[in-house]
């Protein structure tokens, strides 16, 4: 494995060249702003302290994006449950005015996104949000190219059915 000893300076080149797309695919995993933030915060942490780790031959982004996809099982494992709202009680949390992205995504895409299985969701975020190759993609999730290529394909046609519908209503 080649290594690569991250300076200070390489690591903000790092912070410079891939906080977004970190952040856009957070805020997705997670649908809250400050979930997505310490996400994010918790990655590049991760990321400096196993510097001398990295994988040269590896992307920098797919080797982000793993580590914030760890983050993100452990943030799932030690979640308390949620608090679900139905029918017109539900309150305004505000997010719509906190959402950097809600000129991106509208809320109909996110419940759609939601709906997907996990597996399909986890996959159409690394490659559309976290702008990964398909083939960064198969290396991190540890599967074929042909099965990120076939969820890919299902997350979209259900979340195209999924807001046809929507869009209907």
């Amino acid at each position: 494995m080649a290594t690569l000893g991250l300076s200070l300076s390489d690591f903000n080149r790092l912070v410079a060249e891939h906080a977004a797309a970190l952040y856009r695919m957070a805020y997705r995993l997670s649908g809250d702003r400050h979930e997505a933030e310490d996400l994010v915060q918790e990655t590049f942490r991760s990321a400096w302290k196993s510097r001398r780790l990295f994988d040269a031959g590896r992307g920098e982004r797919a080797w982000l994006a793993s580590i914030l996809r760890r983050r993100a099982a452990d943030q799932w494992r030690s979640r308390r449950p949620r608090l679900v709202f139905w029918g017109d009680h539900q309150p305004d949390l505000g997010r719509a005015a906190q959402d950097p992205t809600r000129d991106e995504y509208t809320d109909e895409m996110q419940e759609g996104l939601e709906r997907l299985p996990g597996e399909l969701r986890e996959t159409l975020l690394l490659v559309v949000v976290g702008e990964l190759t398909h083939q960064e993609a198969a290396d991190l999730l540890g599967i074929p190219l042909g099965t990120v290529l076939s969820r890919v394909s299902r997350a979209r046609a259900r979340l195209r059915e999924y807001l046809m519908a929507a869009a209907k209503r």
